[in-house]
């Protein structure tokens, strides 16, 4: 079966089709539409949730590509997980506007797509991207809402809370079953990811600041992850390859501890014989803040490039980061580090990413 053109049926069409009313619906998720629209002879296409809000409804939507080997690397772009930050879900949805651009001439990406999945969950949370809120419609922060605790103390309130939904950073109520995004994520990642021997994420925020920062669990603890190894080879091939990034490559432990990190979670539920490598993007908000301050009048403004060479110039410099991904997933066996060459390599990362003391 051809890659590029997944199985006949299972999948409305007319559910994509654009919506008359503006305020039933917002710009990225129109552009989401289309784009899964105008590639559905090459995506497989998936509704994974229905989001209620006072107004509208959403579906989670997923896009998938690539090779059809259950054993095949797969690589997770995700986005829109806090409705403020959109910037993270344009940068995805212009790399798959590209991406379907450069099926129709780029030999080369056709190989990869051979050897290579990719998936696609551009918005995560459409009920606050709608209501231009942080949190989902229940009031949840769905990075604080997987049911692990922090092992340390984590920052007043941004670490994770649960006073309630009108407080920020919300949790959700203790021994509540996950929001319906939360679930729905982690059901994309263990089915479509890390079910596979060999998978990587990168899930796109923005807001934490001056410079462009790549996460890594863990956020729980201090204690570095299993696959330190793999995660200090990729950062070295990062290096190597672009040399010029500005990307801080740590854990997110060095920054600050929270409670409910999805990616904590996701990552310590996959298979211990699977490498699972998840990511988080931050794009530094402080920067464009500093640049022009009236941003910081506007709840959009703290999140997001306002003027429009601004936000050309962020989708034109990370798209050769998710290429790098691609990549790497595509050569996987032959970095992924073994024996003695892992064993060293442990020793350096443990070196580079030494825990740091608690406050």
């Amino acid at each position: 079966m051809d890659f590029l053109h997944p199985p006949a049926g299972g999948f409305d069409l007319s559910c994509l089709a654009a919506t008359p009313d503006s305020s039933a619906t917002f710009a990225e998720h129109e552009e989401l539409k289309a784009i899964l629209l105008a590639g559905n002879a090459h995506f497989d296409i998936q509704a994974v949730g229905e989001i209620a809000t006072r107004g509208p409804s959403f579906a989670l939507y997923t896009a998938s590509i690539g090779s059809r080997d259950p054993l095949a690397p797969a690589v997770g772009f995700f986005g829109g997980i806090h409705g403020l930050e959109r910037i993270g879900t344009q940068l995805i949805l212009a790399w798959m506007r590209a991406l379907l651009f450069r099926l129709e001439w780029d030999e080369l990406l056709h190989r990869q797509l051979r050897k290579v999945r990719l998936v696609f969950m551009p918005i995560v949370n459409p009920g606050g991207m709608w209501a231009h809120k942080r949190a989902n419609p229940h009031g949840v922060d769905l990075m604080r809402n997987a049911p692990q605790r922090a092992e340390s103390p984590v920052p007043f309130l941004a670490g994770g809370q649960t006073f309630g939904p009108l407080l920020p950073w919300y949790c959700g109520r203790p021994g509540a079953p996950m929001e319906i995004e939360s679930a729905a994520l982690l059901n994309v990642v263990r089915e479509q990811l890390a079910s596979r021997p060999f998978s990587l994420a990168l899930d796109c925020h923005s807001g934490y600041g001056f410079d462009d920062s790549l996460w890594f669990p863990y956020a729980k603890t201090r204690r570095l992850m299993a696959h330190l190894p793999e995660m200090f080879a990729l950062k070295t091939m990062l290096e190597q390859s672009h040399p010029h990034h500005d990307y801080s490559f740590e854990p997110q432990s060095n920054q600050y501890l929270l409670h409910g990190d999805l990616w904590d979670h996701a990552y310590d539920q996959a298979p211990a014989s699977h490498v699972f490598l998840p990511m988080t993007l931050e794009l530094g908000s402080w920067l464009w803040i500093r640049k022009n301050p009236r941003q910081l009048f506007s709840r959009h403004g703290m999140f997001n490039p306002i003027k429009a060479h601004r936000v050309k110039r962020v989708l034109r410099r990370h798209a050769d980061l998710l290429d790098f991904l691609t990549r790497a997933a595509f050569s996987a066996p032959g970095w992924l580090p073994a024996g003695e060459r892992r064993a060293q390599l442990a020793q350096l990362a443990v070196a580079h990413w030494r825990p740091r003391r608690a406050p």
